[in-house]
C-alpha cells in the first residue's frame, strides 16, 4: 500500500464522541494510534469515503470506514488504517511477543464489491521509516479478508499471508509467530525493525461500510531472540514474493 504522509485536519466532524474525517490525506490522532483516510489512488474514480473514530485509549481503537467508488478501474483506491504509535522500533531478534485483536465486520456491501481487511506491516534496516519509502525493505500482509477476488500489485517484495478458510472476522494472534516464520524460513534478517503496523481496508470498486469494533497491536521486547515456530504456517516462495495459508 502507498501512504500519504501525515496532513493538518481541513475536515473534521464531530457526532457526539465520534469523529468523522472525509479528506483524502486526511488523518486522526487516536489514543495509541492514528486514524488515516489515506485515498492514494483515487485519480479517474467516482465517489466518496469517509472514515469515523468511534472509540480511542491508549490500548484499544474502534472506527469505520465507508466508502463508495466506480470507475478508474478495478484497481485499489484507498487503504484507510489505523496505525500503532508504540508498536514499532523493535528488532525481530529481540520481540518477545506481538499480541494483537481485530473484531470487525463489513456492514453491508454492494453487489460485486471487491477490497480486502489486512494487516500492513513494514520492516527496515533501521529502527524508524515510513511504508513504500527507500527506508522500507520488506512489506509483510496479512489478510483477514478478501472481497471479491481484490489482489494486491506490487512493485516490491512482498510476503502475503492468506487465510485459508475465508474471513477472520474476530482474529486474535500473536504476530511474532509470522515474524519467527519469516526469519527461519523466508531469509528474513533478525536484525530488521519492525518500522510500521497498520491494519485497515483496502477498498476497490463497489461500496461498504467496514466496522472494527476493537483492535489492539503491541510489541514486547526482551534481551533474547524470540523461538521459531515455523509450523503454524505453510508456505510457497517466488522470486519477488512469498505466500502462506493461516
Amino acid at each position: 500500500m502507498y501512504f500519504s504522509a501525515l496532513v493538518t485536519l481541513s475536515c473534521l466532524v464531530s457526532l457526539g464522541t465520534s469523529q468523522i474525517i472525509t479528506i483524502q490525506n486526511s488523518c486522526l490522532p487516536a489514543g495509541g494510534y492514528t486514524l488515516c483516510q489515506n485515498l492514494w489512488n483515487i485519480a479517474g474514480a467516482v465517489g466518496s469515503q469517509n472514515s469515523t473514530l468511534m472509540s480511542s485509549s491508549t490500548q484499544t481503537v474502534s472506527w469505520a470506514t465507508n466508502y463508495t467508488w466506480a470507475d478508474g478501474g478495478n484497481s485499489v483506491k484507498s487503504y484507510a488504517n489505523v496505525e500503532s504509535i508504540n508498536a514499532k522500533g523493535v528488532q525481530l531478534s529481540n520481540i518477545s511477543s506481538a499480541p494483537t485483536s481485530w473484531n470487525w465486520n463489513s456492514g453491508s456491501q454492494s453487489s460485486g464489491s471487491q477490497g480486502d481487511v489486512a494487516y500492513d506491516i513494514w520492516f527496515g534496516q533501521a529502527s524508524s521509516g515510513r511504508p513504500s519509502t527507500a527506508g522500507s525493505s520488506y512489506e509483510i500482509m496479512i489478510w483477514l479478508s478478501a472481497i471479491g477476488g481484490c489482489g494486491s500489485n506490487k512493485n516490491w517484495e512482498v510476503f502475503s499471508f492468506v487465510s485459508a478458510g475465508g474471513d477472520i472476522n474476530s482474529f486474535n494472534a500473536d504476530l511474532n509467530a509470522f515474524f519467527t516464520y519469516l526469519v527461519s524460513e523466508q531469509g528474513v534478517a533478525g536484525t530488521q525493525y519492525v518500522q510500521v503496523i497498520q491494519a485497515g481496508t483496502e477498498a476497490a470498486p463497489g461500496s461498504a461500510n467496514f466496522v472494527t469494533t476493537s483492535y489492539s497491536v503491541s510489541i514486547a521486547s526482551n534481551s533474547s531472540s524470540a523461538v521459531p515456530s515455523s509450523s503454524v504456517l505453510s508456505s510457497s516462495h517466488t522470486s519477488s514474493s512469498a505466500s502462506a495459508f493461516f
